[in-house]
């Protein structure tokens, strides 16, 4: 096997979490009596660009099926989140009705909505049929299909030269990362701007967030490797910002080599240097994080079933696919966990993948009174446990495993 990027040999495993299958494919009751297929999941790393990947087993096609299950607008947090963005990026380019908004795995408009707002000339690009549906029934005009050169070419040629190509959350799930960023850079106009969001590789294995590994994402990015990626595309990274979304994200800012304005900020070589001090160009950086993976296992398994010993009523909240990877590594099935609640109706009625776990709205979780709720996207447990603060009525407590297990 082979680096996706440089063509190194891959001789490093960074972690092994067996087998899984596709985190975002839930199923129906009636498929409950169906073979269901499961893929390695098994992720190695690169000595040479320093880029953590997956062994191929899936493609995007499947994995991104027009039945997929994740709607972005369905956290207030991450909604905030992108509203506070376009307000940010619309003041520092100075964005007007005669400017082009393009985003890139826009799934349901989560984002572009917000320009619309502004008068602000929007499009995206979001292959999967269910959230672009979403998304066009907001106004929003979407393009159906997966991105790279090819499309990239085709866009050109019939006229689009967007201002602004952003991209929250897509570096990840993109299998050929060179024609990914090659597309970027050939759609992207002289003058544009590039903005991608993606979580960073250095707050994942030091916060042991092993969950947000699963099959959509191909790609584990720290910033050293991703500047070498846009880097051989003649595109330059000029800003870079930490952000606490994801456990910690970064949200780049790109531009062509030859575009003269917007000179490099001082934030670049300083979240360079710390990930060089932390170690992350040295092999055993990456070594420990299979052990850290799985004392988490062992202590949420042991806490479950005690609990149940005990006679307790334990639920879980959030259908996220970290939940998905989390629950299949840890063999936890519904003699542990008796459901799980999501807001999303596009999940709720069906089951969790693999542990088949009924996904239920929240009236139920009221109705059921449980002692334990264990928050699986532990990413937005504040608005989790203000959102579901009535379980205080009847002593319920909540559990999050990440980034160590916690009760409260």
């Amino acid at each position: 096997m082979q680096c996706r990027f440089c063509d190194n040999p891959l001789k490093h495993e960074f972690i092994d979490l067996i087998n899984a299958p596709p985190s975002n494919s839930f199923l129906s009751i009636d498929q409950l009596e169906q073979p269901e297929i499961f893929y390695p999941l098994k992720l190695f790393v690169c000595d040479s660009c320093w880029l953590v990947q997956i062994d191929e087993y899936k493609n995007a096609e499947e994995i991104f099926s027009n039945d997929y299950a994740y709607f972005s607008s369905y956290s207030k947090s991450w909604l905030q989140h992108a509203e506070n963005y376009v307000e940010m990026i619309t003041e520092k380019l100075h964005l007007t009705e005669s400017s082009m908004v393009m985003e890139i795995a826009s799934n349901d408009g989560y984002i572009l909505q917000y320009f619309k707002k502004k008068h602000v000339p929007c499009v995206g690009i979001e292959p999967t049929e269910s959230t672009a549906k979403v998304a066009r029934d907001k106004g929003i005009s979407i393009i159906s299909e997966f991105f790279g050169c090819d499309l990239a070419k085709k866009l050109k040629r019939d006229g689009y030269s967007p201002n602004l190509i952003l991209g929250n959350n897509v570096l990840a799930h993109v299998p050929d990362i060179n024609d990914f960023v090659e597309g970027l850079s050939i759609l992207l106009p002289p003058n544009g701007i590039i903005t991608m969001e993606f979580p960073h590789l250095m707050q994942l294995i030091e916060k042991n967030q092993f969950d947000t590994i699963y099959h959509e994402h191909y790609s584990y990015f720290s910033l050293h490797t991703v500047e070498s990626i846009f880097n051989k595309f003649n595109l330059v990274l000029f800003d870079v910002e930490e952000l606490k979304t994801h456990g910690g994200s970064l949200r780049i800012y790109a531009k062509h080599r030859s575009h003269s304005a917007w000179n490099t900020t001082p934030a670049i070589g300083a979240l360079k240097k710390e990930e060089i001090d932390r170690g992350m160009l040295d092999i055993k950086f990456y070594k420990k994080f299979q052990n850290a993976a799985d004392k988490i296992k062992y202590s949420l398994v042991s806490f479950l079933i005690e609990k149940k010993h005990q006679g307790k009523k334990i639920v879980a909240y959030g259908a996220a696919a970290k939940g998905n990877t989390l629950l299949n590594y840890c063999g936890i099935k519904k003699d542990l966990i008796s459901f799980v609640v999501d807001a999303s109706p596009h999940k709720q009625g069906k089951y969790l993948p693999g542990v088949h776990i009924h996904v239920v709205a929240e009236k139920i979780l009221k109705k059921f009174q449980p002692d334990f709720v264990l928050i699986l996207p532990w990413n937005i447990t504040e608005e989790i446990a203000k959102q579901l603060s009535y379980i205080k009525k009847w002593d319920g407590q909540f559990i999050v495993p990440i980034p160590k297990l916690k009760v409260f």
